[in-house]
């Protein structure tokens, strides 16, 4: 079975993908600059160093690698957007996909393609109208910008031979970790909080169905180009947190809404992102032939609490 090199392994999607890939027989090389990363009782799984800052990484890993799913970088919500954590948001991706493209260009390899996390902050937003399309121009915002230059580093391996696969990626719902680990704590509470007026539209992904898809890129060797990476119908953000709060609590709950003066007064500029209205449309990817195991937020949410329980 063929080898997949996996950068950010060890956070939500990686640690979903890698199971994903384990379970049917992959191999999966997970690269980290932490050696304490390392331990693992499955024999299909094994750690590999690097060290983006350092621009080092290791020469085997890239030659035993038949897939590079890139997964790395900082976490876009997890601190307030000051110049010096755009800077580290920006570098964290571009310099890390730079250190992929010069190991490729160095080290003989039987990489066949890579595939690479992009996000959908790269477009702007739209209250009304047709959902974005992947020919859709990005948003000249920190975000849509960060994404431009992400891609853009991607993009280069082409320059290599090497196919290449970029998914733009929806708000991955697991309780584990990312945007809704953060929706759920005031829940634990009693309460479930609406952002702002909650009419903006949130572009949603079971990350079941998120690791899926990376899956088919693997798969599908046709597969190449960008795509949208969310379901096929993105909710308000009332209804996604009443959704949740309904399934992970029955009627034991309050709706609160958040106004919008104290997201900004919380977040700064990343309260735009909450706020923003962005609905995609996933119908690119759906022509593949993948078909979403949860394509409606009820569905979702029954399994993320299921699951839980």
């Amino acid at each position: 079975m063929d080898t997949v090199l996996i950068t950010g392994g060890t956070g939500l999607v990686g640690r979903a993908l890698t199971k994903l890939l384990t379970d049917i027989g992959y191999k999966v090389i997970i690269l980290s600059r932490r050696n304490s990363d390392g331990n693992t009782d499955n024999e299909l799984i094994s750690y590999a160093h690097w060290d983006v800052a350092r621009q080092t990484i290791d020469e085997a890993a890239i030659q035993q690698a038949d897939y590079i799913v890139h997964l790395a970088g900082a976490n876009v919500g997890d601190k307030r957007w000051t110049a010096a954590r755009k800077k580290e948001i920006l570098n964290s991706r571009v310099q890390s996909a730079g250190l992929l493209f010069d190991a490729l260009s160095k080290y003989p390899n039987k990489v066949k393609k890579v595939i690479s996390a992009s996000a959908i902050g790269y477009y702007g937003e739209n209250k009304s109208g047709p959902a974005f399309t992947e020919n859709d121009p990005p948003a000249g915002d920190f975000l849509g910008n960060t994404c431009v230059a992400w891609e853009n580093s991607i993009l280069k391996m082409r320059e290599l031979q090497k196919k290449v696969v970029i998914l733009r990626t929806g708000i991955a719902l697991n309780l584990a970790g990312g945007a809704m680990k953060e929706f759920y704590k005031p829940l634990q509470f009693g309460f479930a909080t609406i952002l702002g007026n909650g009419e903006q539209y949130v572009s949603w992904i079971h990350l079941h169905d998120l690791a899926r898809i990376y899956l088919s890129t693997i798969v599908n060797h046709e597969l190449e180009g960008i795509y949208n990476a969310a379901a096929p119908h993105p909710v308000q953000n009332k209804e996604l947190v009443m959704t949740m709060a309904q399934e992970a609590k029955g009627r034991s709950f309050l709706p609160v809404y958040v106004p919008t003066f104290a997201l900004k007064l919380a977040l700064g500029e990343m309260s735009i992102e909450v706020l923003k209205s962005c609905r995609v449309s996933s119908l690119k990817i759906q022509e593949t032939g993948f078909v979403f195991s949860y394509p409606d937020i009820r569905g979702a949410m029954e399994n993320i609490f299921q699951e839980d329980k």
